[in-house]
């Protein structure tokens, strides 16, 4: 079974812990005020009854009647209390009612052996009490409310500078050297946050740099392997005719072609190469240099516009897709024009699920792969091509009917080159293009 998980923002996380924490905090102090302050009341009426008591019983004792209220030898009186006044002692005692307000009993034991005894309720003392238990819970409200907004506060500083972290952390990813996530969380008040904003900058840096050895290196060889490549061909062309010259040739030729591509996606990879613009017709210029790559394939133009863009890196782009089609795909091959859009779909097996999940990926060979052989750089020079460009190039399958066993195979695969509306400047920067989803 999926295991049910629950997503909550840290500022709420914090909020509810603080609002927690002062309701559990305001909770015990208003039991504890709440139960002093009734003791102590209690403790001043029991004072003041027996008081009371002790001055009618001077009285009583005069020969004077007690007044109303004081009783000589009471039936009611609690027994703890009526045991206590005849053992020659004076007392208080309290009875408790579960419906009434309490009663403050207190006795005295006169000269003749009577009790004189007098009691009253607790009415005054549990309004106090009440009015208390409603100021408490005010104040434990005010407490709670007061302790989720400084939650919100904190949490929303919290989670404001995660998050433009977490955004500058994705810059990062997507391949932007110039941004630093320290600058990008600024603030006042250091934290944690800045011990990650720098750890996340200098795995950055660790990183591009190890990338850019393994460019340089990568660079460094193709181009060193440009010379002897070369020699090899043309030694290639001297041997006698025949099968085994044949293959020589061929893989010479395969050899150089590998050089050229490995030294164009270092190129790429730096990011020093610059379109040169000019403005094309973007439904004719496909439509020949479709004829010319591919002449079985159809080109249809649903709409012609004039584009901005480099014909040569242009035409390279078209170049591989349609290569990768043809060489991987099954036909019939369609190139569709649409505006600023280029559409190419072939009728294959599809894309492979990694090329789609993670886009393309250089010397990625195997069954896995719907190309199966190759290097794997052809889709790879198209993508950073079109980044030259400012376009963005997205690759998909097209879902064939459900067969007899409910299965929904791939019925071909589809390339899709968005050129951008404004054309990249002379400084190299391209505009922010938001993939749909």
């Amino acid at each position: 079974m999926r295991r049910f998980t629950l997503r909550t923002g840290i500022r709420w996380k914090i909020t509810i812990a603080v609002a927690a924490v002062g309701a559990l905090t305001a909770v015990a102090l208003s039991l504890v005020v709440h139960s002093a302050a009734r003791v102590s009341m209690l403790e001043s009426a029991r004072e003041v009854q027996l008081d009371r008591v002790q001055f009618i019983s001077r009285n009583a004792e005069a020969g004077r009647k007690p007044p109303m209220g004081a009783k000589l030898n009471d039936p009611d009186l609690p027994a703890p209390l009526r045991e206590k006044a005849r053992s020659g002692r004076r007392g208080t005692y309290v009875q408790e009612s579960a419906k009434a307000a309490p009663e403050v009993w207190a006795a005295v034991p006169l000269e003749n052996g009577q009790v004189l005894s007098l009691h009253t309720q607790f009415r005054e003392s549990a309004n106090m009490v009440r009015d208390l238990d409603r100021a408490l819970v005010v104040g434990s409200l005010a407490v709670v409310i007061g302790g989720s907004a400084l939650g919100v506060l904190i949490g929303g500083q919290i989670s404001r500078r995660l998050r433009k972290a977490a955004a500058a952390a994705q810059r990062v990813a997507h391949g932007d050297p110039a941004v630093r996530v320290r600058d990008a969380v600024g603030g006042v008040v250091r934290d944690e946050t800045d011990d990650l904003a720098r750890a996340v900058d200098a795995m950055a840096d660790a990183l591009q740099q190890r990338l850019e050895a393994e460019r340089r290196v990568t660079a460094d060889i193709a181009h060193e392997l440009r010379t002897p490549v070369t020699g090899l061909l043309t030694a290639a062309e001297l041997l006698p005719p025949g099968r085994p010259t044949e293959l020589v040739r061929d893989r010479a030729q395969a050899m150089r072609v590998l050089v050229e591509d490995v030294l164009e996606v270092a190129r790429l990879d730096s990011a020093s190469e610059r379109a040169e613009l000019q403005d094309v017709a973007l439904g004719e210029f496909v439509s020949r240099r479709v004829t010319a790559l591919m002449p079985e394939a159809s080109v249809r133009v649903v709409a012609d516009e004039i584009v901005s863009t480099d014909p040569r890196r242009l035409e390279r782009i078209l170049g591989n897709l349609l290569a990768n089609a043809g060489r991987y795909g099954q036909p019939p091959v369609q190139v569709d024009v649409e505006g600023r859009v280029v559409r190419i779909r072939d009728h294959g097996p599809g894309f492979p699920e990694a090329l789609l999940r993670e886009g393309p990926s250089r010397f990625r060979t195997g069954s896995t792969d719907r190309a199966g052989v190759g290097h794997g750089l052809g889709l790879t020079i198209a993508e950073g091509q079109a980044r030259v460009l400012g376009a963005r190039l997205t690759f998909r399958n097209v879902a064939a009917p459900a067969g007899p066993d409910h299965g929904v195979a791939a019925a071909g695969a589809v390339a899709v080159l968005w050129l951008p509306e404004h054309a990249p400047t002379a400084t190299g920067s391209f505009p922010v293009i938001t993939p749909q989803r």
